[in-house]
């Protein structure tokens, strides 16, 4: 895996999901805990500390329950998305569609591919600055254009061959106010963050159901969960592209019959792009302002697992973002307008 030697580091530093990595690997790891409790209920050594720290079997006992729990729970999680079913992937002959790849995210996920030799077809307006491993092509394609897809998908085929991997990351934001944006910046945003995932899918997904065998990677945002003043149009397109995720899921299974199809979504805090350049997000320790490495390894080791899931990056804080919707709603409104002041364009 990409990150393989990052188990305990994090290049944004020492931020809450390193504190995460480190309970979920010690308190919270069954394969730990379990051992340990019976160590100290069944050994003479354990049993002698047990009665002078009575209270210690009990806490030993609530974090072995909470390990073996959390355990089975995202156990259930990844079963329940991946339909109860396995798929094999070969590498050397899958075909990755990506968007938006010439810079950002995109350009590290390219890169992060094409160093396992898989083929890339990267759709973007302009072509990455720099050479391209020899796995991946640029190919020119405005994907708000049905028919520019519709061009670029036969450009594909002929010379890589059948998509298998959809990857729509590409996605613009303004940092405008709800009337300081003019309505052809509205459209664009919903056109690029949102439209555009259903043309890419109705391009290719048809022959990833006909073969029950592929992926679509929906790359949306933690703005999603979270609206703040100056990116409501980007907020309301990445909450639709979550929503489009989840019922393509459900529509994979229950109308094209196609469980071996994945699906993997992608909702990663504020990163260090020219996305946000106009921009003041927060950078702490709860919420650290991600690198774009950090988010396009997130996803390339997902893709590469061959399974459907969910890529939460910074893990803490998005699971927070989560949870807002179900926060009495004078905390969700408070908060909004306390979002304000990293959202301020200059």
């Amino acid at each position: 895996m990409a990150s393989q030697g990052r188990k305990w580091l994090s290049r944004e530093g020492f931020t809450s999901d390193v504190l995460r990595r480190w309970i979920h690997g010690t308190i919270l790891s069954p394969w730990k805990m379990i051992p340990l409790l019976a160590l100290v209920q069944y050994s003479g050594k354990g049993r002698k500390i047990l009665k002078s720290r009575p209270n210690l079997l009990k806490a030993l006992q609530a974090l072995t329950s909470l390990a073996v729990l959390g355990r089975l729970g995202r156990w259930l999680d990844r079963r329940s998305v991946n339909n109860g079913t396995s798929d094999y992937y070969d590498w050397h002959r899958e075909v990755i569609v990506l968007t938006g790849g010439s810079g950002g995210i995109g350009r590290h996920i390219a890169q992060l591919f094409g160093d396992h030799g898989i083929k890339v077809a990267i759709l973007d307006l302009n072509p990455p600055a720099d050479a391209l491993p020899n796995s991946v092509r640029f190919f020119q394609c405005d994907i708000t254009s049905v028919e520019a897809i519709k061009d670029a998908g036969d450009a594909i085929r002929t010379s890589l061959g059948r998509p298998t991997i959809l990857v729509n990351n590409a996605g613009v934001l303004t940092g405008k106010t709800i009337l300081g944006a003019t309505p052809a910046q509205t459209r664009l945003i919903f056109e690029v963050n949102t439209l555009a995932h259903y043309w890419l899918v109705q391009e290719f997904l048809p022959d990833m159901i006909s073969n029950n065998h592929g992926m679509v990677v929906t790359v949306a945002s933690q703005a999603g969960y979270a609206v703040a003043p100056n990116m409501v149009d980007y907020s309301a397109s990445k909450a639709a592209a979550i929503a489009f995720h989840e019922g393509l899921a459900a529509e994979l299974v229950t109308r094209y019959q196609a469980p071996r199809v994945r699906t993997v979504l992608v909702t990663q805090g504020f990163t260090r792009t020219s996305l946000i350049d106009k921009l003041t997000p927060e950078d702490s320790f709860l919420n650290p302002l991600l690198y774009p490495e950090t988010v396009a390894e997130g996803l390339v080791n997902q893709v590469l697992k061959g399974e459907s899931g969910h890529v939460l990056v910074p893990r803490v804080a998005g699971a927070l973002a989560q949870q807002l919707r179900g926060l009495p709603q004078w905390f969700q409104h408070s908060l909004r307008c306390q979002l304000e002041r990293l959202m301020r364009a200059d």
